[in-house]
C-alpha cells in the first residue's frame, strides 16, 4: 500500500533492497599497458556501488579471436576473471562496464576488435536473459578458454548456468580457444 504524502500524492512504498548475487566479469585487453589498464578496471570495479567482495584471477595470454577465427597477427590478449557480489541489477552493472571500457578509450568501431579493455558480463549468479543487450549467461562464454581456465583459478566448484560446471567445460574435447 502506498503513503500518501503532501497535496495528495502518493509515495510508492519502499522497497527490499536487491539480493546480493556473484557476478562473473570477463577483463581483456590486447592494447596499450594491459597490465595498468587491467590494475585500474579492477579498482573501478572495487569502487562501484553496491558492490563486494572483488576477487580477481592472475591474468594469462591468450591469442587474438577474430570473426575469422585465431589470428596470431594480432597483438596477443590479457584475459582474466573477476567475481563479484553485488546488489546492482545485471542491466546497471553493464551499465558501469561499458562506462570503466569507455573511461579506458575503448571504441566500439569493429566487432571482436582490437580493444584497450574489454570488460563482459559473463554470469550473474543464475539469472538468463535472451536480451539482445544483455545475454545472460554470456553467449560464447562456455566456448572460451581464456575466460574459463581464469574463472576456475578463482572459483574450484564454478558453474556456467546452462552449460555446466566449468572444470568440466575445460575437459571436453576441442578447440576452445
Amino acid at each position: 500500500m502506498n503513503r500518501r504524502l503532501a497535496d495528495g500524492i502518493e509515495a510508492p512504498e519502499p522497497r527490499e533492497p536487491r539480493p546480493a548475487v556473484q557476478a562473473v566479469i570477463a577483463l581483456g585487453a590486447n592494447l596499450g599497458d594491459r597490465r595498468a589498464t587491467f590494475a585500474s578496471a579492477v579498482e573501478a570495479l572495487r569502487r562501484l556501488p553496491l558492490t563486494t567482495d572483488v576477487v580477481v584471477a592472475e591474468p594469462v595470454e591468450s591469442v587474438a579471436v577474430t570473426l575469422e577465427g585465431p589470428d596470431a597477427d594480432k597483438p596477443t590478449y590479457l584475459n582474466s576473471v573477476a567475481l563479484v557480489t553485488t546488489r546492482l541489477a545485471p542491466s546497471v552493472l553493464l551499465g558501469y562496464l561499458h562506462a570503466i571500457e569507455a573511461r579506458h578509450g575503448r571504441e566500439r568501431a569493429e566487432r571482436w576488435g582490437d580493444r584497450t579493455l574489454d570488460l563482459d558480463l559473463i554470469a550473474y549468479g543464475d539469472t538468463r536473459s535472451e536480451d539482445p543487450r544483455l545475454m545472460l549467461p554470456h553467449p560464447r562464454a562456455a566456448e572460451r578458454d581464456f575466460v574459463l581456465v581464469p574463472w576456475l583459478a578463482i572459483d574450484p566448484d564454478a558453474v556456467l548456468p546452462g552449460a555446466g560446471r566449468v572444470d568440466d567445460l575445460l575437459a571436453r574435447p576441442g578447440d576452445a580457444s
